[in-house]
């Protein structure tokens, strides 16, 4: 009899880690050892970042101040990232294993309320918490081969470019890939459904990243749907609402579905993901899903605050955790967007213009940075365009948690020449 059976070795294993060090008896089931780290670590945020921090460095070099042709070695790139990859993973079950855990590999079921099916073994527990994932959604009518017509598992791993590449969605994953593959020479169109990217983005900021784009090279198609494709004779086949397009390659970007076969009760209610409750309890009060498979918010850093709430709670902290103030960020290249908590009437923008670096990254200068406050002047939430936004929005995430006010924020001193100054300037201009 456990204490705690986490299901999923992903952000899971963080409350896996957290209460096994205050002595409950943990266990932690996870189909594939060799995916350990989940996702984000094996096929999402951590090889992404690494290619998309790498095209960043090939398109800064693309200025006229430089000189000599520069290109992106794919095939080596991948050696680097799979080592990295694989140190990581070693040291997340280096972790798991220190803190006494029991790792099991296998496929895990609940089959009620204290009981997991694993390996033709049933285990009880007094708590479970699910943090399974998610996978890519595939729209009807798309045959995906895994080699012509691909998801962003198999874009991930590419040892070498296409000459061009179709992209369907406008996601974060469509968004960063149509930057990757345009800034490193391939043919790129990326594939929409509206008129926006999306309904997300503030108005100005959308407009300027479908600039950016077209600046680096994208061909956008908006007001289009795929109906159909398909490869034919190595070459891929779309129809469209708006005709028929071939390309070498489809990447399919249209979001992920949560994983919830893990469920094997009618007990635990199951929508677009597993229900929860704002304490991240299933219909079964001790029984926990956390991160993709709850489908509230699809990151990786969300899926590690949510696993370390729950923590918290089966230890007694029983406090709810603000989605809403988890930072998100889609990195498009020069220029990548962040967003945090709520908007409001209450708002001031600074563009990036104006500031003294916005030379040192071509199209800096087309960036802006708006804050919003609540009617006594305390922060609630950002909007950001601009170099290094992903860093960024995290100064912002902290004033938000530490219930800061625009006087109080005043007082920072931000260093210069940056492109966080920004923050310092918006706060001015709520005067």
């Amino acid at each position: 009899m456990y204490d705690v059976i986490c299901i999923g070795g992903g952000l899971n294993y963080s409350a896996a880690v957290v209460l096994a060090k205050k002595g409950l008896k943990v266990a932690l089931i996870e189909k594939s050892l060799n995916h350990i780290g989940g996702t984000c670590l094996n096929e999402g945020c951590i090889p992404s970042k690494n290619l998309l921090h790498r095209t960043k460095a090939l398109f800064e070099t693309k200025e006229e101040c430089f000189e000599g042709e520069k290109k992106l070695n794919l095939s080596k790139l991948q050696e680097i990232i799979t080592s990295s990859i694989q140190a990581s993973r070693k040291g997340v079950t280096a972790q798991i294993k220190a803190s006494g855990i029991d790792l099991i590999e296998g496929e895990a079921k609940v089959i009620d309320e204290n009981k997991v099916k694993v390996n033709d073994k049933t285990m009880e527990s007094k708590y479970i918490i699910i943090g399974t994932g998610s996978h890519p959604r595939i729209p009807e009518g798309i045959e995906v081969d895994y080699k012509n017509i691909i998801t962003s598992n198999e874009a991930l791993k590419l040892t070498s470019f296409p000459k061009e590449i179709a992209i369907y969605g406008s996601g974060a994953i469509g968004l960063e890939f149509a930057s990757f593959f345009a800034i490193n020479g391939v043919k790129t169109t990326l594939i929409f459904r509206h008129e926006n990217l999306s309904r997300k983005f503030p108005e100005s900021i959308d407009k300027k990243i479908q600039e950016l784009l077209k600046a680096n090279g994208v061909n956008l198609m908006q007001n289009t749907s795929i109906e159909s494709a398909k490869t034919k004779n190595n070459k891929v086949i779309i129809k469209t609402n708006n005709g028929e397009i071939k390309t070498e390659k489809l990447l399919v970007a249209t979001g992920r579905i949560p994983n919830t076969d893990v469920i094997a009760t009618d007990k635990i209610k199951v929508s677009k993901g597993i229900d929860v409750n704002e304490y991240f309890q299933t219909t079964l009060p001790n029984i926990f899903a956390i991160g993709d498979c709850n489908a509230k918010l699809m990151l990786a850093h969300s899926a590690r605050a949510q696993a370390l709430n729950v923590a918290d709670f089966i230890l007694g902290k029983k406090e709810k955790l603000n989605l809403n103030n988890i930072p998100k960020f889609i990195y498009t290249i020069p220029l990548s967007y962040a967003n945090i908590g709520q908007s409001s009437e209450n708002k001031a923008t600074f563009p990036i213009k104006y500031l003294g670096i916005r030379a040192a990254i071509p199209y800096a200068e087309n960036g802006e940075i708006t804050l919003y406050t609540d009617n006594e002047g305390f922060i609630i939430g950002a909007d950001i365009f601009s170099p290094y936004a992903e860093e960024i929005v995290g100064i912002v995430a902290t004033a938000i948690e530490s219930e800061i006010d625009i006087a109080t924020f005043e007082k920072v001193t931000f260093p210069h020449p940056t492109f966080s100054e920004a923050i310092d300037r918006v706060l001015r201009r709520f005067k």
